[in-house]
This record gives structure tokens, C-alpha cells and sequence, in this order.
């Protein structure tokens, strides 16, 4: 247990993908998806307790079976392909508000590439920033000033209009994008809060391989190759047959 800081980790993981059909239970690399995420949040040394927070009774079934807990079933109106995630969040912490955590870690399953060392890593970079929160980015490979928006008449516009021109990338103003793969902050914070950005918070930088989104089966082949390329060992069976 971390002594300056008590982490509730939350899995939201709802059934019903329209994009991958199922995606949380697609296998890879040896064990379903959702496996990675809870693998990682168990290991992390600053992480208290994990939870998953699910509508889908194969998805909990199988979160068992590896070790996460499932104390509620989420309620099918906070499972829609509209509802975000910030809802299916404040229902989970309503749910385990008697834990007296002190933070709310947010890990999407489809993340597979975060790891145990980031989550702690960005608790530490929470800690020492004294921010309200820490979201994982992930920086991209062209300055702000090369970003533009293009309008209906396929008409070109700066995205961020002010910074003069640049000719080289490396003289250009870095940009990040947040990846998904981690959202971690003050439980009173976020509790009165609809998103996890604001002026004080303060990023987690991530590898853009490590950075890598399941939203296809493209993605999922990605994940697939980057795992063998870095000798990811395939985990003997946990989950009891059918479930994987």
C-alpha cells in the first residue's frame, strides 16, 4: 500500500463495442485483452484496489477469473455508446465511496501497452507536481506550428493561429495528445468535475508504441506484433476455458 497516497484503480469495460465486436475479450498474446490492463493495475505498487466497472456479464466473468474485483454490476443507461466515461466513473465511486481513497485511477482496458511502471510513474510525477490529476499523453512527430484544419471547401487554417512559421520541426513548439491509457487524480477533484483536464494538470509522457489504442483489428494486430518484437512471453492459462 502506498503510505502519501490511497488509489482506487477503475476498469470500465462495457460490452457492446460497434468498432471490434467484443474487443475486450479478443485475445492477445496468450490472454484476452482486458487481461493486460488488470495485469498492470494489480502490479503497481502504488495502486491500493482495482476494480472493474462493466454491464456485461462475460466481461466481469472473465475479470475474476484474473484477479480483478467486480463488487456491482454497471446499470445498462451508463453502458450506451454515448455515455462517457466520466459517468460510468462517478457511478464506480459512488459505489466504493466508504474506501476512504484519496485518488481515482481510470485505465482503459484498451491500453495494453501501459504498464505497472507507468501507473507508478505517474503517481510520482502527480505527487511531485502537486496537481490535481495526470493524464498520459503521447507526443507528436510535427511542431504546432505545422498543424492546420481544413474547412468544407477543403480550404487550409492554422489550428492554433499566432505562432510565426518554422521551416524546421525541431525549432517548432512540441505538441502532446492525450493516449487513453491513463487517468489518475484527486478523488474530491474529479467527484466534482466532467473531465479530467484543466489549467493544473500535468501529463504523463508515453512512447507512441507504448501509446498504441485497441479500436480495430488492426490495432489489435499492431499490438500483437510490438508485443513479440519486444518478447512479450505468452502467460501460461488463468481464465477457465471458453472465457479467453
Amino acid at each position: 500500500m502506498n503510505q502519501a497516497m490511497k488509489i482506487l484503480a477503475v476498469i470500465p469495460a462495457r460490452g457492446g463495442s460497434k468498432g471490434l465486436p467484443g474487443k475486450n475479450l479478443r485475445p492477445l498474446a496468450g490472454r484476452p485483452l482486458l487481461a493486460w490492463t488488470i495485469e498492470a493495475a494489480s502490479q503497481a505498487r502504488t495502486v491500493d484496489r482495482v476494480i472493474l466497472t462493466s454491464d456485461d456479464p462475460a466481461i466481469m466473468e472473465t475479470a475474476r477469473a484474473w484477479g480483478c474485483e467486480v463488487p456491482f454490476q454497471r446499470p445498462a443507461e451508463l453502458a450506451e455508446d454515448t455515455t462517457p466515461t466520466q459517468a460510468a466513473l462517478h457511478h464506480a465511486m459512488d459505489m466504493m465511496a466508504g474506501g476512504d481513497f484519496s485518488h481515482v485511477l481510470v485505465l482503459q482496458p484498451t491500453s495494453p501497452l501501459r504498464t505497472a511502471a507507468d501507473i507508478d510513474a505517474a503517481a510520482e510525477v502527480l505527487q511531485a507536481a502537486q496537481a490535481p490529476a495526470c493524464v498520459s499523453v503521447c507526443r507528436l512527430d510535427k511542431p504546432l506550428e505545422w498543424l492546420y484544419t481544413q474547412d468544407a471547401t477543403g480550404r487550409l487554417r492554422p489550428a492554433c493561429p499566432g505562432p510565426a512559421p518554422v521551416s524546421r520541426r525541431q525549432d517548432g513548439t512540441p505538441v502532446c495528445t492525450p493516449n487513453g491509457a491513463l487517468y489518475l487524480a484527486r478523488w474530491a477533484w474529479i467527484r466534482a468535475r466532467d473531465d479530467f483536464f484543466g489549467p493544473d494538470v500535468i501529463g504523463y509522457p508515453m512512447s507512441a508504441e507504448r501509446s498504441l489504442d485497441i479500436d480495430t483489428l488492426a490495432d489489435l494486430e499492431r499490438a500483437e506484433a510490438l508485443m513479440a518484437q519486444a518478447g512479450v512471453p505468452a502467460p501460461p492459462p488463468r481464465a477457465p476455458e471458453g472465457l479467453a
